[in-house]
């Protein structure tokens, strides 16, 4: 039987006034998730079943993204008086003991969920992932001798992405000399190893590094772990000599990762682990000590680590918000238990394009589907994936629409989307069919 959702209604009528039933039943994730969207059948008559009791939206979008409400109301608590200081975080000295107390307790969660070793430093950066683009080459590129910058050091790249693909025109720019191992179709993964275009025995050993994204945001291709590449990385995440270098930006600390497999993970903050404004860089310590000569001290990790991410004022705000998000996230149970929600999440949704009989499809290699960034569209017909995106925000669904480069929707379910959402979404797919 398909499931129909009740008639939609303009969004801005959403708000629930006096209703004794507008309290939200437990989150289906666990005992501190995100508290469920509304059921439209739990009488809220606005006819509107994305909104929830509090009149928020089910917000699919790539980034900012949904932040728990746990976290949020928190931040509301703290915001003007922060454990009874006085001010606000936003207002107290970065140097001062208050804030020294929350990002060092924001990395300490933050190794506990990751089980970070020692021998990895944690940095807390500005700039976005966008930044680290130029970061990597400059901080990696050049160790053999910082001071010769006249020499053009070689990088290897996995393109699968537009994001991947940003990262080696970045590079470029600095002065390395991109390798290009393995391209993806933006659908897929490159799975053979033996194929990589490695270049010679001599130009292989001179390689900096290699770079990968691990999620493309776009496109909705993810790594699962290393994938093929896991059978012949080295230890302390090494191939052919060169460390491993990840962009995470899209999937940080939505499932358990080996960090010793990598030299440096980075990622923006603004997706599972709170606001934009914070980068987070995570670097194997040996591979610090040696920037480029003239390297911007903001793109500096050897700066950045000497000073331990204060050498100026850092994002206060956003460091104190992702100390929140990892101490929520120990308290779902860690990564571990993280994975499984997300799997969940995601296994409704892409069942439901399967289901839907070719009326909606994944353009994405099962194989490498993401679980955080879902792609699709209605083949042959952009008009009424228009239709789809305009009625769906009319439901409170919002920031469907796939990204101008490829077209179609996306829905973007992190860390802090919860099941509920993933369910209304599904919901109103299968009643926009029966209808269209």
């Amino acid at each position: 039987m398909r499931t129909r959702t009740p008639q939609v209604g303009s969004h801005h009528k959403a708000k629930v006034r006096g209703s004794r039933r507008s309290v939200p039943r437990p989150q289906r994730h666990g005992p501190v998730g995100t508290p469920a969207l509304r059921d439209p059948k739990s009488g809220d008559r606005s006819g509107n079943s994305g909104v929830d009791s509090k009149g928020r939206l089910a917000n699919f979008s790539a980034g900012p993204a949904m932040v728990y409400e746990e976290v949020l109301h928190k931040c509301q608590l703290d915001l003007m008086n922060f454990e009874g200081k006085g001010l606000s975080v936003m207002e107290m000295s970065h140097r001062g003991a208050s804030f020294t107390k929350i990002i060092e307790e924001a990395e300490q969660d933050l190794r506990t969920l990751l089980r970070i070793p020692e021998t990895y430093e944690v940095l807390f950066m500005q700039g976005g992932a966008t930044a680290q683009f130029a970061a990597v080459p400059y901080n990696l590129g050049w160790r053999h001798d910082p001071s010769d910058v006249a020499y053009a050091p070689r990088a290897d790249f996995l393109t699968t992405g537009s994001w991947s693909k940003k990262a080696v025109a970045e590079a470029k720019k600095v002065g390395v000399e991109a390798n290009v191992l393995a391209t993806g179709d933006n659908k897929s993964i490159p799975s053979d190893v033996s194929a990589f275009d490695y270049g010679d025995a001599e130009t292989r050993a001179q390689s900096a590094y290699l770079h990968l994204c691990a999620n493309e945001t776009i496109q909705g291709v993810e790594f699962k772990g290393l994938g093929s590449l896991g059978s012949v990385v080295g230890k302390g995440g090494q191939l052919q000599g060169a460390p491993i270098v990840a962009d995470m930006s899209s999937n940080f600390c939505s499932k358990p990762v080996n960090v010793e497999d990598y030299g440096v993970i980075y990622a923006g903050a603004q997706k599972n682990v709170g606001p934009a404004g914070v980068t987070i860089v995570i670097v194997r310590k040996d591979l610090l000590g040696s920037p480029k000569a003239g390297t911007p001290t903001m793109l500096d990790w050897t700066v950045m680590s000497e000073n331990k991410s204060l050498y100026n004022t850092p994002p206060c705000f956003s460091i104190y918000v992702c100390g929140l998000v990892f101490k929520h996230l120990l308290s779902l149970g860690g990564l571990d238990k993280v994975e499984q929600i997300n799997k969940a999440k995601c296994g409704l949704l892409y069942d439901c394009i399967k289901q839907s009989q070719g009326y909606y499809d994944c353009p994405v290699d099962p194989k490498c589907r993401s679980a955080m960034n879902v792609p699709f569209t209605i083949p042959g017909h952009e008009d009424l994936e228009k239709v789809f995106v305009q009625e769906a925000e009319a439901a409170g669904l919002i920031n469907l629409k796939g990204h101008r480069s490829v077209g179609g929707m996306r829905a973007s379910i992190y860390n802090a989307m919860p099941m509920q959402g993933v369910e209304k979404l599904v919901a109103f797919m299968k009643d926009f069919q029966a209808k269209h």
